[in-house]
């Protein structure tokens, strides 16, 4: 039998959502007896846990910070088990707004314009203010340089720009970056093969935290999605070029803006959600892949390093 360890829970602000994840990955590889399964949380007894265990493979269902930046994942490869998603240096790559931008401006891959902002430095607001308007233009977004699923991305106006950045000032550095008007569309890779694409139509401002784990919410998603052949297959390859490019494995989710006929890759997520309410389950299910073997897929994906 396989035994198979579930890294869930973690430090980050998505931790909800990665026990979430958990519980509905868990409850499916329930169904076959073939695996022994274990679910941790990886706190300080982690390591000797995972050495009494000794999995065969670990399922990482960690999300954001110590989970996707490759910290994790350093522990894991040191103690040479097999693991699922990406490897230290494409998680911590991906997981970085900024390294990740350059990485896609460096391969031509159209994102939209940002510069990175720290609160240890003392700036004159006006002229801040001023040179915002005219290098990046307002409505813009802000956003902290290593969190996931939209927590703490607020679409700034003139009138609340200040406020809301002072919001963030737990995080020493941001992103501020040109907000994208248009199509909120998302695709995802598994195994480096295109598994489709979604389209969002949240009715809140922006696919936000909110948006993607509250039901209330009543966000539409739309599959297929309404695009050309030509658009379908741009789309979609950009996303498999980014995959690539970030070195990542198993799966992925890139989120684009599509406006003016331009497909804007805002970033890619190496960790993506694996819930009731998440985007990658509904693919596969739109592509006749049960739950069960996407998951079956991702685990198939693992290794020790990559």
């Amino acid at each position: 039998m396989k035994k198979i360890l579930i890294l869930a829970g973690g430090y980050s602000k998505e931790k909800e959502i990665s026990i979430q994840t958990a519980k509905s990955v868990l409850s499916e590889l329930n169904k076959d007896k073939k695996y022994i399964l274990r679910v941790v949380n990886p706190d300080g007894q982690f390591i000797k846990v995972l050495r009494k265990f000794r999995p065969n493979v670990v399922l990482n269902l960690l999300h954001g910070r110590y989970g996707e930046d490759g910290y994790i994942q350093a522990i894991l490869e040191s103690e040479k088990v097999k693991y699922t998603h990406s490897g230290v240096l494409s998680s911590s790559l991906a997981i970085d707004k900024e390294i990740s931008k350059k990485i896609y401006i460096k391969n031509k891959i159209l994102t939209p314009k940002y510069i990175k902002f720290s609160f240890k430095k003392k700036i004159n607001n006006k002229r801040f203010f001023r040179q915002l308007e005219k290098n990046i233009g307002f409505p813009l977004v802000i956003k902290p340089l290593n969190e996931g699923s939209s927590v703490n991305v607020f679409i700034c106006t003139k009138s609340n720009f200040y406020k809301n950045l002072f919001k963030l000032k737990e995080y020493d550095q941001i992103l501020i970056e040109r907000y994208i008007h248009g199509r909120e569309i998302q695709v995802a890779i598994l195994n480096e093969k295109i598994l489709g694409a979604i389209e969002l139509r949240p009715k809140r401002k922006f696919y936000d935290y909110e948006a993607k784990y509250n039901p209330k919410a009543k966000t539409e998603h739309l599959i297929p999605v309404d695009l050309t052949k030509k658009q379908y297959k741009k789309i979609t390859e950009i996303a498999l070029k980014a995959h690539k490019l970030l070195k990542c494995r198993g799966v992925s989710r890139s989120d684009f803006r599509f406006s003016g006929n331009k497909f804007y890759l805002l970033e890619t997520n190496t960790q993506p959600g694996m819930t009731a309410l998440s985007l990658v389950p509904e693919i596969a299910k739109f592509n006749n892949i049960t739950f069960k073997n996407l998951i079956k897929k991702i685990l198939k994906d693992a290794s020790t390093n990559k």
